[in-house]
């Protein structure tokens, strides 16, 4: 499925990540799928027990359904360093993304 990038005006999982999740941004760009469904995009982010901080992509539909992750897409020292990364990602970037994560398993 290709997705087409749209902007709005408005890596491996780890065992027990992803409990104490942080939204660190969430991106004026959404995705469109060819069926027409439209997701947002936002960054979050956790620290590991050993101090390092890891960010990932999620896209939640706007009219309900499955939210989409990305795995861990980058490792930082700081919470300020993923937000300066996220800060920076350009368009291409968010396709690529859409296109590797997967629907969010129900626990």
């Amino acid at each position: 499925m290709t997705a087409r990038l749209l902007l709005s005006d408005g890596g491996a999982r780890f065992a027990g990540v992803r409990d104490m999740a942080q939204l660190v941004h969430e991106h004026r760009a959404v995705i469109r799928t060819p069926s027409g469904a439209i997701y947002v995009a936002r960054t979050y982010a956790e620290q590991l027990p050993h101090g390092v901080w890891i960010g990932w992509l999620e896209f939640t539909p706007v009219s309900g359904g499955p939210t989409l992750r990305t795995d861990f897409e980058t490792s930082q020292p700081t919470l300020e360093m993923v937000a300066y990364w996220a800060s920076g990602l350009e368009p291409v970037y968010f396709e690529g993304a859409f296109e590797r994560a997967h629907v969010i398993a129900a626990t």
